[in-house]
């Protein structure tokens, strides 16, 4: 274990130039943060970003093309005993439906050398004590995220890798959630939590990394992330060159014109536009502030997730008329049986 313990109170988790291809697609192109232990680290991206592949990788579910995670320095097939180091959750629906979630969790405790006892500790932390002895096939789906938990958490482990945690919780089960996160964080754990909606997490994660077709596009505070608490203003007023005059002298520089006589500033909050108004004398008919939140900062930096390129005006080129419909062909020949079965002709969507 070169030289570690099992838990030897680091747990820091390295993506260092990841790459994941499938065949000719690219899932992950050159993916590079940090995930550092007593912090919740949010990994954001839409549907088919590249989210689900890179934990896989973490986990040793896939082999990178280039590149490397690393949990504790070590890959995760290098690790002594990696479900006592790391425990991942990324599908709520692996289980045996003719099975017990207390059965499923001794399998566990059993493969990975832990006490039997952890598996009812493990039911009681995730509120699944009463139904332990059920079937898992009568379970919903939030009652299986929280067994799914209770798997990744029976070896004690540093770090908690957890894939769209909060699907078919209730609004109780993800405020238990959230607790229980910012609590294992706070003990000196790493949490990595991935998710395509950034509302879901913003008030749990100490820091984002968002990715979008495979790259990452902004690691940082969600605050940062937001802008903190700047403004796009909208204001309609008596003087617009005047007022316009008076923000560029308080440094406030970014402003439009509009085609109705208003103005755009962006930089600034509508407060700062109203109080320079008045300290000019401009009379203001209209003041709209239009906050750059986290979620549309979100979309605004994955918004080319699911669009084509688009051809450039070079590229553009006129429709072609139809050509003439070609003679119309011979009748077929009377077909000769050659004792063989007739190709299919699909060769070509093979």
């Amino acid at each position: 274990m070169n030289g570690r313990s099992i838990n030897d109170g680091s747990g820091r988790v390295v993506v260092r130039n990841l790459t994941k291809r499938f065949g000719p697609v690219e899932a992950v192109r050159d993916l590079s943060f940090t995930v550092e232990p007593g912090q919740v680290t949010g990994f954001l991206g839409p549907n088919g970003a590249g989210k689900t592949t890179t934990l896989r990788a973490a986990l040793g579910l896939v082999t990178p093309t280039e590149g490397e995670v690393t949990i504790n320095g070590a890959r995760y097939d290098a690790l002594a005993n990696p479900g006592r180091v790391v425990g991942g959750v990324l599908d709520a629906h692996g289980f045996h439906r003719a099975r017990s979630a207390r059965a499923h969790l001794l399998g566990y405790t059993a493969a990975i050398g832990v006490p039997d006892q952890r598996a009812d500790e493990m039911l009681t932390l995730v509120g699944l004590t009463d139904a332990g002895d059920r079937k898992v096939g009568g379970y919903s789906l939030g009652m299986r995220q929280r067994l799914a938990l209770a798997t990744a958490l029976l070896g004690d482990p540093q770090v908690l890798m957890l894939d769209e945690p909060g699907a078919g919780l209730d609004p109780e089960g993800i405020a238990w959630l959230r607790g229980f996160l910012r609590s294992f964080a706070g003990a000196g754990r790493t949490v990595l939590i991935s998710s395509h909606q950034l509302a879901e997490i913003s008030q749990v994660v100490d820091k984002v990394v968002i990715i979008s077709q495979g790259a990452q596009v902004y690691e940082g505070r969600p605050d940062e992330l937001g802008g903190n608490g700047v403004e796009r203003v909208q204001v309609r007023c008596a003087d617009p060159a005047k007022l316009a005059t008076a923000l560029a002298e308080r440094g406030i520089t970014d402003i439009q014109s509009g085609a109705d006589g208003g103005l755009t500033v962006t930089g600034t909050t509508s407060t700062v536009v109203g109080d320079v108004a008045l300290a000019a004398g401009v009379a203001i008919y209209g003041l709209t502030g239009e906050r750059n939140d986290l979620e549309e900062r979100f979309l605004q930096l994955t918004s080319g997730h699911f669009q084509p390129n688009a051809p450039t005006a070079g590229q553009l080129t006129p429709p072609v008329p139809p050509a003439a419909p070609p003679p119309a062909a011979p009748p077929p020949a009377e077909p000769v049986s050659s004792g063989r079965p007739a190709e299919s002709g699909q060769e070509g969507a093979r």
